[in-house]
C-alpha cells in the first residue's frame, strides 16, 4: 500500500489499487456456498480465498449451515451433470 500527501494540504491519497471482488449488494455474505471440497480444505490450511459457483471470492471462516444456501449457487450445481461433484 502507498500514499500520496496531495499539494498544498493534509488529505493523504491511497494510491494501492485493489480489486473489488465483491457483487456490492452485501447478499452474499448471508448465504452458504457452493465450493470444490477440496478447495475448502485447501482453505482451511493455506488461508488461500475460495472461488464459489455463483463467483463469489472469499476466504471461508464461518459454519454454512448456518446460512440458507445461496440460490445462484444451487442453480448452477443443479444445471450440472450427474458425477460432477
Amino acid at each position: 500500500m502507498s500514499t500520496e500527501v496531495l499539494p498544498e494540504s493534509d488529505i493523504r491519497e491511497d494510491t494501492a489499487v485493489r480489486p473489488d471482488l465483491s457483487h456490492g449488494d452485501g447478499d452474499h455474505e448471508r448465504f452458504a456456498h457452493y465450493v470444490d471440497k477440496h478447495k475448502i480444505v485447501d482453505s482451511a490450511v493455506t488461508g488461500t480465498p475460495v472461488v464459489a459457483l455463483c463467483g463469489k471470492v472469499w476466504v471461508p471462516s464461518r459454519d454454512p449451515k448456518r446460512f440458507p444456501v445461496c440460490p445462484e449457487c444451487k442453480e448452477i450445481y443443479e444445471s450440472l451433470p450427474e458425477g460432477s461433484d
